[in-house]
């Protein structure tokens, strides 16, 4: 949604960088850039004028004219003036003291409310909750089927006790609900109420005899982020006729301009709580205006990424794995590969987690044309693999790979060009497992097993100026010391990982002394 916006600012910037000092000139120019992409990113006027004047008023004094860098002191006082129109700190769910919180949903017709309370019921029960939903939108044709299908999807309870299609008292249910929620120890309600087309008085009527009935703990105002400026309208006609606590984003996947996100949190004073971001009940989470301002600038959101990893990963699982490539590369087998696949496809989309990496604006076509069938496609090639096979990839042989690939669906090529980045993967993650870093890169420095900086130049220093013995016997009983010392190392260590600052590169034995001993 944000991709215009993005391109346009970091084309700005990108005209500031390598300037020692930044004039007057140059900062009108830039300001006049980032007026002209937040206008065509359909953000209201108002907060276009509050931002630029702020940003000018900023770049103009002494954190930009006495820093070392002023193009990247520009990008971060935009950096945190976008944090500012976005809301400032995330703002979290106020749960009630005794039970049950509340959390009531209002919007316009096909801003996605159903949908959401779904989403919404799914998050909150993974965060630990028993939520219960609230079937209140009696008038849509349906609305009480869509949401008993949602909610069984996301696993959460219903109360529903009218058909709905025009027959019940929505108020009623809201009050009955909340007994019920009582009862059947649901700690958090999540009231679905209808909507309408546009703003009437009848709608309002009813979204305040509800929030009457159940006087609740958050009102969250759910709006379409692709209707523009008039989502920012309509938050304010719903935020002077009923009230809201808070602004929920739907449809944020969508190719709309999102300026109507850019705008709500200035305009109405209520900050955004959530953001849907797809189709998938997974496809929810707290908004936090950081990341989003860091997404818009092209910095990425490891913050989020992280979350999606825990959230996915099983730490067991994870250590275990760290000690088998400790081990050695050949521990790390193509069942191990395929298990690991899984688990990063079961974060979401590919191309949405590396949009979330930093740097990766500047990949942004590459990353929407790829093929997220090709995680399936290597998948279904290590599954027509057999046991062996995948136990040791060396055994593919020509008339191996012509029968994993009929059974694949794929060219013979494909398969071979599995095995082949399989094993320049073992060799990466088992290096990276040992401390050795990323291949052409020095360890991090002060980091213990990691190796400083100044002691591994050393130590090419000292390994490319040594000279071996021309004497074969010489030569023997040195690799034999060497090989000692290295079983020396590995004695007491469960991993079988190197000691006493060994280099990892070095943990296995020479070929010759392998050959030597048989």
């Amino acid at each position: 949604m944000f991709d215009t916006l993005s391109d346009r600012l970091a084309s700005t910037f990108k005209n500031l960088r390598g300037k020692g000092r930044l004039s007057e000139a140059d900062i009108d120019a830039t300001a006049r850039e980032i007026r002209i992409a937040l206008l065509e990113a359909d953000v209201a006027l108002p907060v276009v004028r509050a931002f630029i004047k702020q940003v000018k008023e900023r770049a103009s004094g002494s954190e930009v004219s006495q820093a070392l860098n002023p193009a990247q002191q520009v990008i971060k006082i935009v950096n945190e003036e976008l944090v500012g129109i976005l809301g400032g700190e995330t703002r979290r769910l106020r749960l009630a003291k005794t039970a049950p919180t509340v959390i009531m949903l209002a919007g316009l017709q096909g801003a996605g409310k159903t949908t959401l309370a779904g989403k919404l019921g799914r998050w909150l029960k993974g965060q630990g909750h028993a939520p219960m939903l609230v079937a209140c939108d009696l008038q849509r044709p349906n609305a009480v089927n869509q949401l008993s299908v949602v909610a069984e999807r996301a696993g959460v309870a219903i109360f529903a006790p009218e058909p709905g299609n025009g027959v019940g008292d929505p108020v009623q249910v809201a009050k009955d609900s909340i007994e019920y929620a009582r009862g059947k120890q649901h700690d958090i309600v999540i009231v679905d109420t209808a909507g309408r087309l546009g703003i009437d008085q009848e709608l309002m009527q009813q979204a305040a005899d509800i929030r009457d009935a159940v006087s609740p703990d958050e009102v969250l105002f759910v709006v379409d982020a692709m209707i523009g400026q008039d989502a920012v309208n309509t938050a304010e006609a719903f935020r002077d006729g009923v009230g809201f606590d808070g602004v929920v984003l739907s449809k944020l996947d969508g190719d709309a301009r999102g300026g109507a996100a850019l705008s709500i949190a200035h305009v109405t004073g209520k900050q955004i709580m959530f953001a849907s971001n797809g189709e998938k009940l997974d496809d929810f989470d707290a908004f936090h205006p950081d990341r989003m301002a860091s997404r818009i600038l092209g910095m990425g959101d490891m913050l989020s990424l992280i979350e999606k990893a825990e959230q996915t990963f099983s730490q067991a699982e994870a250590e275990k794995m760290a000690a088998k490539l400790a081990k050695g590369p050949k521990e790390f087998t193509l069942d191990d590969f395929l298990a690991q696949m899984e688990q990063v496809r079961k974060m979401g989309s590919i191309s949405k987690l590396l949009g979330m990496l930093p740097g990766m604006g500047q990949m942004k076509d590459q990353i929407n044309n790829l093929d997220e069938r090709e995680v399936d496609r290597t998948a279904a090639i290590i599954k027509s693999m057999t046991p062996a096979e995948r136990q040791e990839p060396t055994i593919i042989n020509g008339s191996r790979r012509a029968r994993i690939a009929k059974g694949s669906g794929v060219d013979v090529s494909a398969v071979k060009g599995l095995v082949e980045r399989f094993f320049d993967a073992r060799k990466m993650m088992s290096k990276m497992a040992q401390g050795g870093g990323m291949p052409g890169m020095p360890g991090m420095p002060g980091m213990p097993g990691m190796g400083g900086g100044a002691r591994k130049k050393k130590q090419v220093k000292q390994a490319k100026g040594k000279r071996k013995s021309g004497n074969p016997m010489k030569r023997k009983a040195e690799e034999e010391a060497a090989a000692a010392r290295r079983e020396a190392a590995q004695a007491g260590n469960p991993l079988g990982l190197p000691q006493g600052g060994q280099d990892p590169q070095n943990f296995e034995l020479p070929e010759e002394f392998k050959k030597f001993m048989g």
